[in-house]
C-alpha cells in the first residue's frame, strides 16, 4: 500500500514531520472563553463527523536534542512512531534543516533491526539514483525549503504493529552576525504529541555573555515552558510541552506549536588575543577583539536600473538606499552609480559623508529611473576606476577600506556580455586593492557569475529573495559590513607545531562577526606551550597581540558532565576546511580546482559529511514485492537552490502571469468575485485559491475567533436568472461582523451599512463618503467603492462594492471581503478564511501540462494529502476595483477540499450572526 494513495497527514515536528495515511482531519480549532466554547461545539461536531477512520499510527515520540561546543553544532532528531493497524503503512519522515549544516549519519530502527545511511561518492550513488528513478521511485530526498533551510524527507513501509524510530543527525559551525549566533529549529507538529521536546546544550569554554531564547508561536501561556539555566560557560534551554499544553484549546486536536525556534547567544571577549583551544590534537582559534574603533569605509554603490528592475524591485531598492546613507559616518567616503546600458555617476569621485552631502545624495536615489539593459562590466570598472584615481589624489584617509556593492536583478546584456571575461577584466582592475560584494536581486540573476567574482575580489555575494522583506534584506547586508575593524589580519601559529591550517588571512574583520582558525598539532608537546599571534592594520595603527595558550582541562571545566562530543576540534576542522575547499573549487586555475574538489571529496567521505560532492544512500526495508530502490539525499548548492526556485516560480512570475500582477507587502486573505477565495502569500511569492459553490442565501462562516470574540459570516446570492449557458453564478451580498468583546456589531449589504453599538444604530449609505471614529471601532467609507473596518488594537477589514448596471440582464451587485492585519487574531481562529491566517504548509512538485496549454497541473503536498491543482489566476480588486489585477495562484478544484479543514458545508451557519 502506497502513502501516496487516499488520504494522509503531515506531523511536522522540530522541524520534521511524520506523513501517515488515512489519520483523521483535526477538528475546528476552539479557544476562549466559556460562552465562545458552547457557541462553537456545534461547529466543532460538524467537521468532526466528516473525519475518516480514527488514526491507525501513533507518534508517540519527537525529540530535537543539540549539542553546541564552542559553536560546533551537533543536532540529533528523533521520532518514533507505532503501527497500530492490521495491514502495513508507508509513512513519511520529513526534516527542515539549516542549509549551512551537514548530514553526517540518518538511521531507521524497524522492529529492534537497524538500517543506516551510507556516505558516498556522488558519482557513485548517482547509478543507484538513476535505477531509483527509471523504477518509479521519488529518488531525491534533499530539496530546498525556503531560504535558510532545506528539507530531508524519506518514506518507509512499516508491518502491522510495528514500531519505527528515525534518527537524523546533522553538524554545523555557527557563524556569528551582528554580534551573534543563532541556533534555528523549525516546529510544526501539526497535531499533539505525546513525548515532545526541544533541548540544547551550550558549552562555551570562553564564557557566556548572554542567551535568548523565543518562538514565533509562544503564546503568554507556552512561554513560561521555555526553561533556561545560564552559568559561567554553560547554558541549558528546552521546551517539553504536555499533549494538553500543546492544545490549541482542551480536547482539540489543533496544535498552538506551529513556527520557529530560535536560541540566540554570544561569548565573553575579554581577551584581545581571543580564544584558543586545543583537544585530542587539533586546534581551534576564535578571534572577535573587543573594543576596536571603527575603520573608516570608502564604498561606492553600483544600482542596477535596467528594465527589469522595474515595479517593486527599484522601490525596496531606493528604500534601501535611503536608510543605509542615513547609517554612514561622518568619517565615511561615498559615491553613487547607475547603470542600464548607460552609466552614469552622481559626482565624479567619492564624497565625504557629512549630513548635508548624504541629504543630497538621498535626492539623488529618489530620482533614479528604470530604463534600458544591463552593462555590469563597465559599471563595475567605473566604480574601480573612481576609487583608484581617489586613492592617487590622496583624497581617502590613507587607513580607510575601499569597498564596491554591486546591486544587479539580471545578466549583463550591453557591453562584454561574456561572464568570464567580465571576471578576468574586474578582477584585473581591482587586482587585490579592494573588496567587492555583490548582491543578487531575484531569481533571474546568475548567482554563480556573482559568487566566483565576489570571492575572486575578498568580497563575498548574497542573494535578495524578492518579497515584502527585500528592504530588510538589504539592509542586514551593508550591517554586516558597515564597520570594519581591522584589515589584512594575519593570524600565526608555530611552523614546526601544526599543519593542514585552514585560511588564516582574511582581508577584513568587521564588527559583529568573528575570524575562525583551525589545524591539527603535529608536535603535542607543545599543547601547554601554544604560541599565537596576530596582525592586523586598525585605525590609527597597527594591531599586534602574542600570548601563549594551552590545552583546557575538561574535566575540571565541566565536571559533572559526561564524556561529550570529545572529537569537536577535529570535526570542527574538517566542517571548516572542507567549506574552504568548495570555494576555492569554484575558482582559480584549473589544477588547483581539481585538487581543492578531490581534497574536499576525501575529507566529506572520511568524515561521513554530505557536501555537493557526496550522498548519502538510504537502503530501506524489502516489501513484500520484493527489495526496494534505495533513496538518496544531496547537498544542494545555492545554484541548485535557485533552479528549483526558478522551476516553482515560473508559471507565477513569468510565462503565465499576465503583466498586471503585484505581490502585497503583507499577507492577504480575500473572498471577491464567484466567489473565490485567496490566500496571497508574498513571503512564498505565491497564492492559493478556492472556489465555493452553493445554493443562493446560504450563509458561510468566514472568520470566527473565540478568543477575542470576532465573528465573520457572508451570505452569498444568486445572478437575477440563470444565463443562457446554464451556469449559475453566486456571490457574497451581505457581511456581519461581530466583536463581542467590544460590544461592535455591522451588517454591510450591497444597498448599506448598520453599525450597532450600546444599543445604538447608526447607518450609512454606499453613495457617501465618511470617517467614523469610535473609542471600539473606526470605518472609512470611500464613495460607491470600499468600506474599510478597523476593531481596536486588532484586525482589519476591507469591503469592496461592485456595483453592475442597473440593467444588466443577468448580474447583480455584489460585494468583496479582504482581511488584513490578521497576525493580530489569535491562535484559534478558524472558518473558510480564518483557519489560514496563521499560515499554511504546502509543497508543489511534478509541474505538467493541464487542459489548457498555459494553465499547467501540479501536484501539491498539504495537510498531509496529495491534491491535483492548477496554475491559474484569480483577480485582487483593492487597487482597480473595476477590473482588478491578476494574481497567480494554485487552484484548489472541487470547494477546496483537502485545503479546508473538513468540507464547506461544515461552514454553513444559520444566520448572518450565528455561529450555528
Amino acid at each position: 500500500m502506497s502513502g501516496l494513495q487516499g488520504v494522509g497527514l503531515l506531523l511536522l515536528w522540530g522541524s520534521a514531520c511524520l506523513w501517515l495515511p488515512g489519520l483523521t482531519r483535526g477538528a475546528l480549532v476552539i479557544s476562549g472563553d466559556h460562552e465562545a466554547l458552547q457557541e462553537t461545539r456545534g461547529a466543532a461536531k460538524s467537521l468532526q463527523k466528516r473525519s475518516t477512520a480514527e488514526a491507525t499510527v501513533e507518534v508517540f515520540s519527537v525529540k530535537v536534542d543539540c549539542t553546541v561546543m564552542s559553536r560546533f553544532a551537533h543536532t540529533v532528531m528523533t521520532s518514533r512512531a507505532l503501527n497500530k493497524a492490521n495491514s502495513s503503512q508507508e509513512i513519511f519522515f520529513e526534516v527542515d534543516l539549516p542549509k549551512t549544516a551537514f548530514i553526517v549519519n540518518f538511521s531507521m530502527e524497524i522492529d529492534g533491526e537497524m538500517y543506516v545511511g551510507e556516505v558516498k561518492e556522488k558519482e557513485k550513488a548517482k547509478k543507484q539514483y538513476e535505477k531509483a528513478v527509471s523504477s518509479g521511485q521519488t529518488a531525491g530526498l534533499v530539496k530546498a525549503s525556503g531560504r535558510k533551510m532545506e528539507k530531508f524527507s524519506v518514506s518507509v513501509n512499516i508491518a502491522a504493529e510495528s514500531n519505527v524510530t528515525f534518527i537524523l543527525t546533522y553538524e554545523e559551525l555557527l557563524q556569528r552576525k551582528l554580534g551573534q549566533y543563532e541556533i534555528l529549529t523549525r516546529v510544526k507538529p501539526k497535531q499533539p504529541v505525546q513525548e515532545f521536546q526541544i533541548v540544547a546544550n551550550i558549552y562555551e569554554p570562553q564564557g557566556i555573555s548572554y542567551v535568548d531564547a523565543h518562538a514565533t508561536f509562544l503564546s503568554n501561556e507556552l512561554l513560561p515552558l521555555v526553561e533556561k539555566t545560564v552559568s559561567d560557560n554553560k547554558a541549558h534551554i528546552s521546551f517539553s510541552p504536555t499533549m494538553e499544553e500543546q492544545r490549541t484549546c482542551p480536547g482539540c486536536d489543533g496544535t498552538l506549536i506551529d513556527g520557529d525556534f530560535v536560541i540566540k547567544y554570544d561569548v565573553k571577549r575579554a581577551n584581545s588575543l581571543g580564544d584558543v583551544q586545543i583537544v585530542n590534537g587539533y586546534f581551534v582559534h576564535f578571534f572577535a577583539p573587543p573594543d576596536l574603533p571603527r575603520v573608516p569605509k570608502n564604498v561606492a554603490f553600483v544600482i542596477d536600473r535596467s528594465g527589469s528592475m522595474s515595479g517593486i524591485k527599484m522601490e525596496q531598492t531606493r528604500q534601501a538606499l535611503l536608510t543605509i546613507l542615513l547609517e554612514l559616518h561622518e568619517e565615511d567616503h561615498f559615491a553613487l552609480i547607475q547603470f542600464d546600458d548607460q552609466i552614469l555617476s552622481w559626482k565624479e569621485s567619492l564624497t565625504k559623508a557629512t549630513k548635508e552631502i548624504v541629504a543630497e545624495g538621498m535626492d539623488y536615489v529618489r530620482n533614479i529611473v528604470v530604463r534600458g539593459v544591463t552593462d555590469i562590466n563597465g559599471a563595475v570598472l567605473r566604480a574601480v576606476d573612481m576609487l583608484v584615481k581617489d586613492r592617487q589624489e590622496k583624497k581617502l584617509p590613507e587607513r580607510s577600506v575601499d569597498m564596491i556593492i554591486l546591486l544587479t536583478d539580471g545578466m549583463p546584456n550591453s557591453g562584454e556580455s561574456n561572464l568570464k571575461k567580465i571576471q578576468e577584466n574586474v578582477h584585473s582592475a581591482i587586482g587585490g586593492n579592494m573588496s567587492l560584494f555583490c548582491l543578487g536581486f531575484g531569481n533571474h540573476v546568475d548567482y554563480s557569475f556573482l559568487d566566483v567574482m565576489s570571492k575572486q575580489n575578498k568580497g563575498v555575494a548574497r542573494r535578495i529573495f524578492e518579497g515584502s522583506d527585500a528592504v530588510l534584506q538589504l539592509q542586514g547586508f551593508f550591517q554586516e559590513v558597515a564597520s570594519p575593524l581591522l584589515s589584512e589580519v594575519d593570524l600565526r601559529y608555530p611552523d614546526n607545531a601544526v599543519d593542514s591550517l585552514t585560511t588564516n588571512h582574511y582581508t577584513q574583520l568587521y564588527n559583529g562577526s568573528e575570524i575562525v582558525v583551525a589545524g591539527r598539532l603535529t608536535d603535542n608537546d607543545l599543547m601547554d606551550n601554544f604560541m599565537v599571534e596576530v596582525f592586523g592594520q586598525g585605525f590609527e595603527q597597527d594591531f599586534t597581540v602574542k600570548g601563549q595558550t594551552r590545552a583546557l582541562d575538561w574535566d575540571v571545566m565541566y565536571p559533572n558532565e559526561d564524556y561529550i562530543f570529545g572529537d569537536f576540534t577535529e570535526r570542527l576542522w574538517a566542517y571548516l576546511t572542507i567549506q574552504q575547499l568548495l570555494e576555492k573549487s569554484k575558482s582559480g586555475a584549473p589544477d588547483e580546482k581539481a585538487n581543492a574538489t578531490a581534497k574536499a571529496l576525501d575529507m566529506s567521505l572520511h568524515y561521513s559529511f554530505v557536501t555537493p560532492l557526496t550522498s548519502m544512500v538510504v537502503t530501506k526495508p524489502d516489501t513484500e514485492d520484493g527489495p526496494d530502490s534505495p533513496l538518496i539525499a544531496d547537498k544542494l548548492t545555492e545554484e541548485q537552490r535557485q533552479a528549483a526556485e526558478r522551476v516553482s516560480h515560473r508559471y507565477a512570475s513569468r510565462l503565465y502571469s499576465p503583466p498586471m500582477y503585484y505581490h502585497p507587502a503583507t499577507p492577504t486573505y480575500l473572498v471577491d468575485g464567484d466567489p473565490h477565495f485567496m490566500i496571497e502569500l508574498p513571503d512564498r511569492e505565491d497564492a492559493l485559491c478556492f472556489n465555493i459553490n452553493d445554493k443562493p442565501g446560504t450563509i458561510f462562516n468566514l472568520v470566527r475567533d473565540p478568543t477575542q470574540g470576532i465573528l465573520v459570516n457572508g451570505q452569498i446570492i444568486g445572478d437575477k436568472k440563470i444565463a443562457p449557458d446554464g451556469k449559475v453564478n453566486t456571490y457574497f451580498c451581505r457581511f456581519g461582523i461581530v466583536h463581542r468583546t467590544l460590544g461592535v456589531r455591522l451588517e454591510v449589504s450591497t444597498q448599506d451599512i448598520s453599525v450597532f453599538q450600546d444599543g445604538k444604530r447608526v447607518k450609512l449609505l454606499w453613495s457617501d463618503t465618511a470617517s467614523v471614529k469610535g473609542p471600539n471601532v473606526d470605518l472609512l467609507l470611500t464613495k460607491d467603492r470600499s468600506l474599510t473596518v478597523t476593531l481596536k488594537d486588532s484586525v482589519k477589514f476591507v469591503i469592496l462594492l461592485h456595483k453592475v448596471w442597473a440593467k444588466h440582464p443577468y448580474h447583480r451587485d455584489y460585494l468583496g471581503f479582504y482581511t488584513l492585519d490578521s497576525h493580530l487574531l489569535s491562535p484559534s481562529v478558524h472558518g473558510l478564511l480564518g483557519q489560514f491566517y496563521h499560515g499554511v504548509e504546502y509543497e508543489v512538485s511534478d509541474l505538467r501540462p493541464g487542459e489548457v496549454p498555459e494553465k499547467p497541473d501540479a501536484t501539491m503536498h498539504v495537510k498531509g494529502q496529495e491534491l491535483n491543482v492548477t496554475r491559474g489566476w484569480q483577480r485582487d480588486f483593492r487597487r482597480d476595483v473595476k477590473s482588478g489585477e491578476n494574481v497567480p495562484c494554485w487552484f484548489v478544484h472541487s470547494n477546496g477540499t483537502g485545503l479546508i479543514d473538513g468540507e464547506a458545508t461544515d461552514y454553513v451557519v444559520s444566520g448572518l450572526f450565528k455561529t450555528v
